[in-house]
């Protein structure tokens, strides 16, 4: 049968990330690839007692929430976020979505209407891009450096083509693994005052910071609480398997979206929900996330000692600060999606840069993920991609 689908269709695409996954979890391969934290780390008793008590509280516990979401945990997010500088927003002005990827999909969902401008960084985060796509937005990229978005391109993009939003991942940035600037920061939040553009901060790996005393504030944290709005989640600090994220901002914004997750899904998990609150209040979440950061630290440092090691031909990154990824850019030559099936047969992989791209992507980049695999494994699969990027040299030289 020939199925009549709607036009919008056209606009979905399967994401690389999830499509290197299925072949990477078919055999016996060192991933790079995924935005994974490590399951071993995970606070399995401490949340299956937040279960337990979840459990404990009565069948009242198993019925439908309300859409917004279980209010106690909200009221915990507002605290938390308090410790960030964001204390414009109450409660009330907090809506749990299933993992942030919900959050920039409700967003996107009632902010634009085919053909919209979105500015966002060059490279950007893939997922969001696969949303701002499928509503038929068009995204810019902004020239960047390793600070952030630079002023002066940024002004003139929003002079020229009026952008709705601009989005942005500031605080160890998917897939670039950098931290902008505080005069990065403030630049594009003076901006967005004076072109009257929205900010829509995506931070899922803030908690996730290598050097204590180096403080990065959250852009919503520099604003009167009328043009950011900020989204985190629970994926990469407690599991990712609750798919739990928040999103907070302007109360019109706030519950505009709620009405459209009605119509979405009713609400997220409210079980998981209360389970989080539980693991919030009495477990040492914060306690849990410092031996995250030393341990995904150690294994940056293991990963950048081989790419010290490695001396290939045009090869720079940014040594990362925070976060899960390093990103790399190779000699011009090099295609990095061309080269991944010779990766994955010699038994490791990684993710092309070309897809996080607006626009035409460079395709002699590559996305490396250090958090999920142990220190050893690190070192092995360095090792092979070192040989097939060095192999790929010699042969096109």
């Amino acid at each position: 049968m020939k199925y009549a689908f709607s036009k919008r269709v056209r606009h979905l695409q399967s994401s690389a990330v999830r499509d290197i996954l299925k072949v990477v979890n078919q055999g016996n391969v060192i991933s790079f690839a995924g935005g994974l934290p490590d399951e071993q780390l995970f606070p399995l008793e401490g949340l299956q007692e937040a279960y337990n008590k979840t459990f404990a509280s009565g069948k009242k516990a198993l019925q439908y929430n309300e859409t917004e979401g279980f209010m106690p945990l909200r009221e915990v997010l507002v605290d938390r976020m308090k410790r960030k500088g964001i204390s414009n927003f109450s409660a009330n002005d907090v809506l749990l979505t299933t993992g942030s990827q919900q959050a920039i999909d409700l967003f996107a969902k009632v902010f634009f209407n085919p053909g919209d401008v979105i500015l966002a960084e060059n490279p950007t985060y893939l997922a969001a891009l696969q949303v701002f796509e499928s509503y038929e937005a068009h995204v810019i990229g902004v020239e960047s450096d390793e600070h952030g978005m630079i002023a002066d391109d940024l002004e003139e993009k929003m002079k020229r083509y009026r952008p709705k939003c601009v989005y942005v991942v500031p605080t160890f940035s998917n897939p670039s693994g950098k931290v902008w600037s505080m005069e990065r920061r403030k630049q594009l939040l003076e901006l967005a005052h004076k072109y009257h553009v929205v900010i829509f901060e995506d931070d899922p790996y803030g908690d996730i910071q290598f050097h204590d005393e180096e403080v990065y504030h959250p852009i919503a944290s520099l604003d009167d609480g009328t043009h950011v709005l900020y989204t985190s989640t629970f994926s990469k600090t407690a599991v990712p398997a609750v798919r739990t994220g928040w999103i907070t901002g302007p109360y019109q914004l706030i519950r505009i979206m709620a009405q459209a997750k009605q119509a979405n899904d009713l609400h997220s998990n409210s079980l998981a929900q209360q389970a989080l609150y539980h693991l919030c209040l009495d477990f040492d979440l914060d306690g849990h996330i410092e031996r995250l950061k030393k341990e995904y630290y150690a294994r940056m440092k293991v990963m950048l000692g081989e790419l010290e090691k490695a001396n290939l031909p045009g090869l720079s990154y940014v040594v990362p600060k925070g976060g899960m990824f390093f990103w790399l850019e190779l000699a011009d030559h090099v295609d990095t999606t061309e080269l991944l099936s010779v990766a994955v047969k010699k038994g490791v992989a990684y993710v092309p840069g070309g897809p996080f791209y607006a626009g035409k992507g460079k395709e002699n980049t590559l996305r490396l993920n250090f958090t999920h695999s142990t220190p050893d494994k690190i070192e092995k699969g360095m090792s092979l991609l070192t040989e097939v990027f060095e192999q790929h040299s010699v042969v096109k030289q």
